[in-house]
């Protein structure tokens, strides 16, 4: 039985996290999807759990603060030896994003996986199997 711990596609800031909280007390349980490059370039787009329909073409990556996050299975493909770290800055992008009110938006910041961290990968499911949290 192996004590390693599987290494997460998706990671997540400390001041990102506090920008979803400020966004769950407002809005509720909160979901990510990564943009494929509409509306504001490709960028981690924040909604209202449920307000993304996500379907057999989407990845599930995991969660971040307790927020699940989805990519198109074809942008998946292009990023799938990359962890993606979700950090905050000040500005105004230009999409849909919950936090654009707030004058910050989301952004990915990313580097290329380790082979041997590619070893123990957090496995990824279909956005109409992955795990659900009861």
């Amino acid at each position: 039985m192996s004590t390693t711990k599987p290494t997460p596609r998706v990671l997540v800031t400390q001041a990102a996290e506090a920008t979803i909280d400020l966004l769950r007390d407002e809005h509720g349980p909160l979901m990510f999807h990564q943009s494929g490059g509409c509306c504001d370039g490709s960028s981690p787009m924040c909604f209202a759990k449920g307000e993304f329909r996500v379907g057999s073409n989407d990845v599930w990556l995991g969660r971040i603060h307790g927020c699940d996050f989805f990519m198109s299975a074809a942008q998946f493909a292009y990023w799938q030896h990359t962890q993606l770290t979700v950090d905050v800055v000040k500005g105004r992008g230009a999409s849909f994003s919950l936090e654009i009110p707030l004058g910050v938006r989301f952004l990915i910041r990313s580097r290329l996986f380790t082979e041997a961290e590619e070893q123990h990968m957090t496995p990824v499911y279909d956005g109409d199997e992955y795990p659900r949290e009861a």
